[in-house]
């Protein structure tokens, strides 16, 4: 015989599902639970709470359990999710949205790499007006890892360089400009 899980008593906090409608643009109260968002996500297996119900907790206004799951890091952003939503409610700018909450409220995650992967690549994207890999590489690697986990990776990213896989240099972008404008504006 098998004892149903007793859950505790939730009171719905629609003022938190209106904060991230607000800051994400995005009508999350028009998610209906059809779960196509989740069976087409490629990266469920690593979620610890899968896109339907993280949307459920949004609705619900459970914006900091929200904030604390893996899900919003283990997301790949390839907007399968967004395609697959009939209300058009795009489910990947929310979890970036979240991402950026959980951030800049400071929030301490379980996947403590995919944050500061996370800040390297949008910094290299912010200087360069593309990922430059190599950058991305060393930063991410000296703030996760320290002197010691750049010593480990130095000769992958020598033999890369070797092969001609990597460039030191970034390449010249025609839109960096306007790429560098998109993250004034999005600091405003």
């Amino acid at each position: 015989m098998t004892v149903a899980k007793i859950h505790e008593k939730i009171i719905p906090k629609p003022s938190l599902r209106k904060k991230i409608e607000e800051l994400s643009g995005q009508k999350i109260s028009a998610c209906f639970q059809c779960e196509k968002c989740t069976n087409g996500c490629p990266v469920t297996f690593a979620m610890d709470v899968v896109p339907h119900r993280l949307m459920r907790m949004l609705q619900l206004g459970l914006l900091d359990e929200a904030l604390r799951s893996d899900t919003i890091w283990v997301c790949a952003s390839c907007e399968t999710c967004t395609t697959r939503c009939p209300n058009d409610i795009d489910i990947a700018h929310v979890m970036d949205t979240l991402r950026q909450l959980s951030q800049r409220e400071g929030i301490k995650t379980a996947q403590k790499s995919a944050p500061i992967f996370h800040s390297a690549f949008l910094s290299s994207l912010r200087r360069h007006g593309r990922v430059h890999e190599p950058e991305m590489a060393v930063v991410y690697t000296l703030r996760s890892g320290g002197l010691n986990g750049l010593r480990k990776q130095a000769g992958t990213g020598i033999a890369m360089f070797r092969r001609g896989k990597i460039k030191l240099l970034p390449p010249r972008v025609s839109a960096g400009r306007q790429v560098k404008n998109i993250f004034k504006k999005v600091k405003k």
